[in-house]
Formats: structure tokens, C-alpha cells, sequence
């Protein structure tokens, strides 16, 4: 059987033509939630078109912060669809290069079976010690679990459990490691394509909180490279599309 990376560099290469004669390398900021996936597709973005994706995960709040600062990324894969819009506002990014290429799930998780119930009822039921989110600060996903606290009514009474990570990747690694029970993190870190679920989850409904809408965008120091404006046509693509959505992400 065909390897799943070399189907999708072929797939890549009819999408995005002729591959160029001279490779280059792009430097993403991805925000932590699209860490797999995302190096999943630059293994098939490289094998297609000779190009290399230098990746760094982390909070989408951080990377603002470090954009603005001058730092030389040339895309930037965010959390949200707010960031890119201030990042054009503000001169640092390409107007009119914004697009959606996923729309996040939320979902509560426990690395125990059976701990957390379908409906998250365990919120409410003080079986926990500890429950960790990202930074509401730096993170969207951190203001998005904020919100189902607060639309549960549970902010205040929560709010000595609560150990925050910087990322949503952090997050995920406190209940991990057993630093706490359970956590608000992005369903592509727990459902895994191929790979059974481990412990236990609760999908958000989305009427809890605001839309998960994850725009990238072309930075200054990208415009004019036609790596990186390839590397946004290929998100846009079928292939890349099937790959993002079997990591439960929906299309934007």
C-alpha cells in the first residue's frame, strides 16, 4: 500500500502544479493546538515541492507578542481569527491573505476512563483536585474553556483548582503527567487518527463559547516568497483538508 505522506505529496503536487526549481524554507508559527497535524502536512508539503517548513508550536498571544517584536516568522497558524485580522491592522501581516483553515473542537479530558462523563457533568461534581487550562491570556483555547466555566457558573467555584498553562500543549501535559486530573484541551491533542482514545472526554458544545475559528495569514517577512504563499494554497487544498479534518477539526 502506498505510505499515507506520499499519497498527499502527489496529491499536493497536482494542486499546486509545477514543482519549483529552487526549494526554499519557511519559517511557521503554529499555534500549539495544530502541532500534529500540521507536521503531518509538512511532511507531504516537502516530499511534493522540495520545501521545508522550519515549525515552532506555541500560544497564539505569545506569537503576536514575538511578530510585532520583529520576530522573522513568515506564516502564522493561529488559534483564532482575531490575531491575523490585528496583525493586518497593524502593518505586520498582508492584507487580504487571511482565510480560515480550521475550525477547533473544545473538549474537556481526563487521562482516566470513566472520570469524565459525556455531558461534563464531572465539572460540578468535586471528584477533582486540579483542572487545567491554558492561559486565557495567551491562548485561545484558555478564553474558550473560560467561557464554558462561566457559562456553567463554575468560575468562581473553580477558581482554586484551576493550574494554567502557558499553551494549550501545556495544558494537555498537566493532565498527562497527573499534575491534574483533568483539562480543557483542543480534541486534535486526544483523538489521534488511527489510534484508540485514551482515558476519557467531553466534547463542548459550541453554544458554550465563542466560534474556534483558526485563520492563518501571511506575514511581512513572507509576502513575496512563493514558498510560503504555496505552503497557504496547500492548506487550502483537498488533500490537506481530508488530513485537518480526521484530527476532528471542521472546515472553515
Amino acid at each position: 500500500m502506498t505510505d499515507p505522506v506520499v499519497r498527499m505529496a502527489t496529491a499536493l503536487a497536482l494542486a499546486l502544479g509545477a514543482v519549483p526549481a529552487q526549494a526554499d524554507e519557511v519559517l511557521v508559527a503554529v499555534a500549539a493546538n495544530f502541532a500534529a497535524p500540521m507536521t503531518r502536512l509538512a511532511e507531504a508539503f516537502t516530499a511534493a515541492t522540495g520545501h521545508t517548513l522550519k515549525l515552532a508550536s506555541g500560544a497564539t498571544g505569545k506569537f503576536y507578542s514575538q511578530i510585532v517584536s520583529g520576530a522573522p516568522f513568515e506564516v502564522l497558524l493561529s488559534a483564532d481569527d482575531t490575531t491575523p485580522r490585528r496583525l493586518i491592522a497593524e502593518g505586520h501581516a498582508v492584507a487580504g491573505s487571511a482565510f480560515t483553515y480550521a475550525v477547533g473542537q473544545l473538549v474537556l479530558w481526563s487521562a482516566t476512563p470513566g472520570l469524565v462523563d459525556a455531558q461534563g457533568a464531572v465539572l460540578a461534581s468535586g471528584r477533582f483536585r486540579k483542572i487545567a487550562i491554558a492561559s486565557p491570556k495567551t491562548a485561545p483555547y484558555g478564553r474558550a474553556a473560560m467561557e464554558v466555566l462561566v457559562a456553567r457558573g463554575l468560575e468562581g467555584p473553580l477558581s482554586l483548582k484551576l493550574v494554567t498553562g502557558e499553551s494549550v500543549a501545556q495544558a494537555y501535559q498537566f493532565v498527562a503527567t497527573g499534575n491534574a486530573e483533568l483539562g480543557f484541551v483542543a480534541l486534535s491533542q486526544v483523538s489521534v487518527p488511527g489510534k484508540a482514545l485514551v482515558g476519557s472526554m467531553w466534547r463542548v458544545p459550541a453554544s458554550l463559547h465563542a466560534p474556534m475559528r483558526q485563520d492563518a495569514v501571511l506575514l511581512k517577512a513572507g509576502a513575496g516568497k512563493p514558498a510560503a504563499a504555496a505552503l497557504l494554497q496547500w492548506l487550502r487544498s483537498e488533500p490537506a483538508q481530508a488530513v485537518i479534518q480526521s484530527y476532528g477539526y471542521a472546515r472553515g
